[in-house]
């Protein structure tokens, strides 16, 4: 698991300076307009979802969001690409706006949904982007080591039979250790490309009324 953030959206006053980049100015810096930003993209993730025919569900708190992803794999169409979004409640920063513009962290951070992509990956297979759902959208890509030696050990043509995460029986033990192996070294680093580009993809669905202002994450 990675987790991925914008470091200034973090800060006070690096958040103040995304806002006046992304607004042009402090004067709609306040909590409705927050409110109004995590709005807009809930309506845009399911808008998105349902032009592509994506299911979005929405899990309480006792759901088992892995294994609802699990049971709509089974089932999918889709051979690559964003497959479900499951919607469920977490704890996340959210920035609270008081007179002066003055910015601080609500206390407790509150629960507040957070939006899981599941997604099939050519090299990765299953792998899951959880972003929050308000400003500044902190987020975390899950990978599964054994997924991606599953999938790499296929394609280099190694037959073997797989419970879960445990491999049973391996036409070519050495090959599938090499490929564990590099992923040992090399894994974290592409699984957070992986995530990214995945990331920016969501990012490009906003940009199609909201181009990003000079300086800002994701810009090309």
């Amino acid at each position: 698991m990675l987790n991925g953030y914008y470091r200034m959206g973090h800060e006070p006053a690096g958040f103040r300076l995304w806002w006046r980049r992304l607004t042009g100015s402090d004067e709609t810096l306040d909590n409705n307009h927050l409110m109004r930003l995590a709005g807009r993209f809930s309506r845009r993730v399911r808008a998105y979802a349902k032009a592509h025919q994506i299911p979005v569900i929405d899990c309480g708190a006792g759901d088992r969001k892995r294994n609802v992803a699990e049971e709509h794999l089974k089932t999918t169409q889709v051979k690559q690409g964003l497959f479900l979004v499951l919607v469920g409640r977490a704890q996340a920063r959210v920035w609270d706006v008081g007179r002066n513009y003055h910015i601080e962290a609500k206390k407790p951070m509150p629960y507040v949904n957070h939006y899981s992509f599941h997604i099939l990956d050519p090299d990765w297979g299953h792998i899951t982007i959880k972003l929050s759902g308000h400003p500044p959208f902190p987020a975390q890509v899950m990978v599964n080591g054994h997924e991606y030696v599953a999938y790499q050990g296929a394609k280099a043509g190694i037959h073997f039979t797989k419970e879960g995460n445990c491999f049973t029986h391996i036409s070519d033990a050495a090959g599938l250790a090499k490929i564990a192996d590099t992923y040992a070294h090399e894994g974290t680093s592409r699984g957070f490309d992986v995530g990214i580009a995945a990331a920016l993809a969501m990012v490009a669905v906003d940009r199609l009324s909201n181009p990003v202002p000079a300086g800002m994450p994701g810009q090309q």
